[in-house]
């Protein structure tokens, strides 16, 4: 486009001069026409940023140097393709058929030798470089209408590419559209059947797992009840303590039930309670009330601490970290009843945090018997849950059993996510 746009402002140009002697005035513009004729086409690579600017420059350009109106038509052709307004269209159709008709009609009216409407009328091997003077076929009134009717014409085809440019982007538009709507709606029932199952999940929790931690939770208060009529013997009143940390505990293990459930059934909310928070952020308080609720399990728990500036810890990190102390707390009292536990904590800016948990396995009378232990405490939904957690943490997470019975879980997440 930007070569042959500047080929036919030079080609109607050359015509143009040859109304004037070299020596005249006229020749001088000419030779002004020339220089500007050259780089217009180059007018049109700013027909996709700026189509309405390109457009009405162009035609700025044919109107005032003897130029031929291709250029005008193509950025016309371009601004349709690219503006939709109705306005917008009607003025640039307007616009460029009166500047084509100027600019063929201004052809038309040169000197039989001064125009290339008149050689396309001319006999052959008469006028232009033949040497012969230039002897017309035609009256010059049919040179004028040809020139008017073709001027129409190069219009036409003009809107029509336009608009056929604009109609396929238009239907590109819309299959692009139309793919979006039915990802969407495809998007859409997946949800409705994701959502239909947590509800189904959270009926079915709620009327199982959440029915029997209640009837824990009564059964720990009866226990208690009964345990406070034995008297005050210190029998009796281990009892009502051992009662009373089953009831305490039941209860919050109801609540959190009951607030997964209520995730389930309300997404919307869910990514909310995800949210790091202090109920389970690792903090010195959440830390204690792990510990003291594993000792009060009746688990022998040993500890080591070392942390430092815990406040300034990632939240995301905080997070991953105390749910790998619940994890491996749990995980040792459900596969390791009555045995000890060993925990070590330790947080710091530079090594980031360090968590190993560690208990022996318990005596069974068979190697199978122990194997079958280990597999149960090494390969749960928790750990396998918990090493996922971690390595979306940008961590490292390890468990299993060693050459001694110690069954291992070492946890390494660093300082920021």
């Amino acid at each position: 486009m930007v070569p042959l746009a500047s080929f036919m402002c030079l080609s109607q140009t050359s015509f143009f001069s040859r109304n004037f002697d070299q020596d005249s005035v006229g020749f001088v513009l000419v030779v002004i026409c020339v220089l500007v004729a050259l780089p217009s086409g180059f007018l049109l690579l700013a027909r996709n940023e700026y189509p309405e600017a390109t457009f009405w420059i162009s035609c700025i350009l044919v109107v005032v140097f003897p130029f031929d109106s291709l250029i005008a038509l193509m950025a016309m052709t371009s601004l349709l393709a690219r503006r939709s307004d109705r306005h917008t269209t009607i003025r640039a159709v307007a616009a460029g058929t009166i500047v084509t008709l100027i600019s063929q009609l201004r052809d038309a009216f040169q000197q039989p030798d001064a125009s290339i409407w008149h050689l396309f009328f001319a006999e052959p091997d008469t006028g232009g470089d033949s040497g012969e003077p230039i002897v017309m076929m035609v009256e010059e009134p049919t040179v004028v209408i040809s020139a008017a009717v073709a001027s129409l014409i190069f219009v036409a085809i003009a809107v029509l590419i336009g608009l056929h440019i604009r109609s396929r982007a238009s239907l590109r538009t819309a299959n692009a559209m139309a793919d979006a709507a039915t990802t969407q709606a495809a998007t859409l029932q997946s949800d409705l059947h994701n959502q239909q199952l947590a509800d189904a999940i959270a009926a079915e929790a709620h009327d199982t797992l959440a029915h029997s931690l209640s009837l824990m939770a009564l059964n720990a208060s009866a226990l208690k009840a009964e345990a406070d009529r034995l008297g005050d013997t210190p029998e009796a009143k281990a009892l009502a303590d051992k009662a009373e940390d089953i009831r305490r505990q039941s209860a919050g293990a109801l609540d959190e039930a009951h607030a997964i459930i209520d995730m389930l059934r309300n997404p919307q909310q869910a990514w909310e309670q995800l949210a790091p928070s202090d109920n389970t952020a690792l903090t010195c308080e959440s830390l204690d009330a792990l510990i003291t609720d594993t000792r009060n399990s009746g688990t022998s728990l040993n500890t080591w601490i070392d942390i430092q500036q815990l406040s300034a810890l990632d939240e995301a990190i905080s997070k991953a970290a105390y749910r790998a102390i619940q994890e491996g707390l749990t995980n040792a009292r459900r596969h390791a009843p009555g045995m000890p536990v060993s925990l070590e904590v330790s947080v710091a800016p530079q090594s980031g945090v360090h968590i190993h948990i560690s208990n022996p396995m318990p005596d069974t009378a068979t190697d199978t018997a122990t194997d079958k232990a280990a597999h149960r405490a090494g390969h749960g939904a928790g750990l396998p849950g918990l090493a996922a957690r971690v390595h979306a943490a940008g961590g490292q997470c390890r468990y299993g059993v060693d050459d001694r019975h110690l069954f291992h879980v070492d946890v390494q997440l660093p300082w920021r996510s």
